[in-house]
C-alpha cells in the first residue's frame, strides 16, 4: 500500500488524506479548542479523489492517520474509442485505457496528466 501515517494536526487544506479508506483531497480543517477533560479535536472535510463523493471525519488532532501517497504522471494518447483512450505512461512506457473526462477532447499524441493511486488513475 503506498501510503504513510501522520499526525491529524499536520493535515493542511489542499493534502491528501484518507477517509473511510477512501484517498481524498481536504477541503476544509478546522480545530476546536481542548476542553477540561480531552484534547483538541480537528473536523477535516474532503472529497474523493476518484470517485468525488464528498466525506469528513473528526477526531483529537494527536490521533494518527494515514495519508495516501498519490503519484502525478505524464501519459501520451495513443487513441481514442468512443469515451475510452489508450494512453501510454512517459516514464514507463506502459500502455493502458483510461475513460475520457467531461469537458476533455483529446487526440492521438496528445500529452496529458494524470493522478496514481495504487490501481487508479483520473486525468487532472
Amino acid at each position: 500500500m503506498a501510503r504513510e501515517q501522520t499526525e491529524v494536526r499536520e493535515l493542511q487544506e489542499g493534502n491528501y488524506v484518507m477517509i473511510n479508506d477512501v484517498p481524498s483531497k481536504i477541503t476544509a480543517y478546522s480545530t476546536s479548542k481542548p476542553g477540561k477533560h480531552g484534547s483538541a479535536k480537528a473536523r477535516v472535510e474532503g472529497t474523493g479523489v476518484f470517485d468525488g463523493q464528498k466525506r469528513n471525519f473528526t477526531q483529537p488532532v494527536d490521533a494518527k492517520i494515514w495519508v495516501p501517497i498519490i503519484n502525478r504522471k505524464g501519459g501520451q494518447v495513443i487513441s481514442v474509442q468512443g469515451n475510452d483512450m489508450q494512453v501510454m505512461d512517459l516514464d514507463t512506457y506502459e500502455t493502458f485505457t483510461m475513460r475520457i473526462p467531461d469537458g476533455l477532447d483529446p487526440s492521438s499524441d496528445d500529452e496529458i496528466e494524470y493522478l496514481e493511486y495504487e490501481s487508479q488513475r483520473k486525468v487532472v
